[in-house]
């Protein structure tokens, strides 16, 4: 057979013997192979790869012009710019003023943006400020200083019922007052506190021969404050809504420009509250007793910081109720809830006294006749003490306050001191 001399099949030639090619190396062999070695010798090292010639530099950066490095600023400070314009931002900030004051205070203001503290407003700021501007603003209309306390607190609590959304005027408030020897409330609506307000202050305009908003229909209005109040809630169709706000408004506005105008004599003027009577500069101390109280109430029901009258204010306030103690605890020993007079008061013998000492705001010290209404407190006769903080003592005469838990601090006769107390929060009312 002609394969089995392994030629190409031609007769008379010589066998050729083929060679088979050796494996190849894998792809993925990433060694190189070391060069065959012939037998017998060595191979001399191969030479090193000549150098790589060095990459060109890159050409230089254009210089910008000074307006588009100076509208770069702001993208400087806050760090957003490229590497070539942050180098070429801070070498024209070396040669250029302007650009430099601008951009230190661009990081200033990055700064602010980048604080830990919180953005929210201190709750107590607005109160300040509204303080202040009522301490320092000059009055269009010179405003009798018997007359400041109420404008002050009218003020005040027309800016928080400014502030409030038209929901939280139906927020409940509970006004608390005491009766005899307790406690009582009434449930009733931020509107409504308004509408209480407009009802009472009606008997200062009636005084005034301003128009009394329950005057407006047949019959003589209610002559107390409570009864005048029942009567303003029970008159209104459907509960009170913002609405009430600007009657009030106006009520207050009116009765702070009739005083004004109105000259000295009108301080003293009669006003009726039924059972009782104040002049009007008592009258309308009083008043803004209650605004600031009420305002204090309606805070709360909407989480609303409130602060107390300024210093001068608060302390009128609180020698108003000093002033009214000895009647109303002659009141309460008439109705047999304390206890009876234990001296005859003569000219030569004023009777026992109670030092109340007010600490804090609008503080002093004050002597409370015991025996009777007519006579005045004497330090020489003093049975008792009582220590209190001055806010504390106007809640207890609000009734917000206990009698029990008021008092910071007693010393002496405690009956006495039991009654002083109780006549303070009997000082309350609807």
């Amino acid at each position: 057979m002609s394969g089995s001399h392994g030629g190409d099949g031609r007769d008379g030639e010589r066998p050729v013997e083929r060679r088979i090619p050796g494996p190849r190396a894998a792809a993925d062999d990433q060694e190189r192979l070391p060069p065959a070695v012939p037998s017998g010798g060595s191979q001399p090292p191969e030479p090193p790869d000549p150098p790589l010639p060095p990459e060109p530099p890159d050409p230089p950066a254009p210089a910008l012009p000074h307006r588009v490095l100076k509208s770069l600023l702001g993208a400087w400070a806050l760090a957003a710019c490229s590497a070539q314009e942050t180098a070429a931002v801070e070498d024209h900030l070396t040669a250029c003023a302007p650009c430099a004051d601008e951009a230190l205070r661009l990081r200033d203001a990055v700064g602010l943006l980048h604080t830990d503290g919180t953005l929210d407003l201190d709750p107590m700021l607005r109160s300040r400020v509204l303080e202040g501007c009522l301490g320092r603003r000059p009055a269009r209309i010179p405003v009798p200083s018997w007359a400041a306390p109420y404008d002050a607190e009218t003020a005040r609590l027309d800016a928080l019922l400014r502030d409030i959304g038209d929901a939280e005027w139906h927020a409940p408030v509970r006004l608390k007052w005491f009766e005899d020897d307790r406690q009582v409330n009434r449930r009733t609506t931020v509107a409504g506190v308004i509408g209480h307000l407009v009802a009472v202050d009606g008997l200062v305009s009636r005084a005034l021969g301003l128009d009394d908003p329950l005057g407006k229909g047949d019959g003589t209005p209610p002559p107390t404050p409570t009864e005048r109040t029942e009567s303003y809630w029970s008159a209104a169709l459907r509960p009170p809504t913002r609405a009430v706000r600007e009657p009030w408004r106006d009520q207050s506005h009116s009765l702070v420009r009739t005083v004004s105008f109105a000259g000295r004599g009108v301080a003293e003027l009669s006003v009726p509250y039924g059972g009782f009577a104040l002049p009007l500069q008592d009258s309308l101390l009083e008043r803004a007793f209650e605004c600031w109280i009420h305002g204090g109430d309606i805070a709360d029901a909407v989480d609303y910081p409130y602060e107390p009258p300024a210093a001068a204010h608060l302390h009128g306030m609180i020698d108003l109720a000093a002033r009214l103690l000895p009647a109303t605890l002659a009141g309460r020993r008439r109705a047999g809830l304390a206890s009876p007079a234990r001296h005859l008061v003569t000219a030569g013998s004023p009777g026992r006294s109670l030092h109340l000492e007010v600490e804090g705001r609008g503080g002093g010290d004050w002597y409370i006749a015991l025996d009777s209404p007519a006579a005045l407190g004497s330090p020489a006769h003093t049975v008792a003490q009582v220590a209190l903080d001055g806010v504390e003592f106007c809640r207890l005469v609000a009734g917000h306050v206990l009698p029990v838990e008021a008092a910071a601090g007693q010393e002496g006769d405690r009956e006495a001191i039991r009654d002083v107390l109780f006549a303070a929060a009997s000082l309350s009312r609807l």
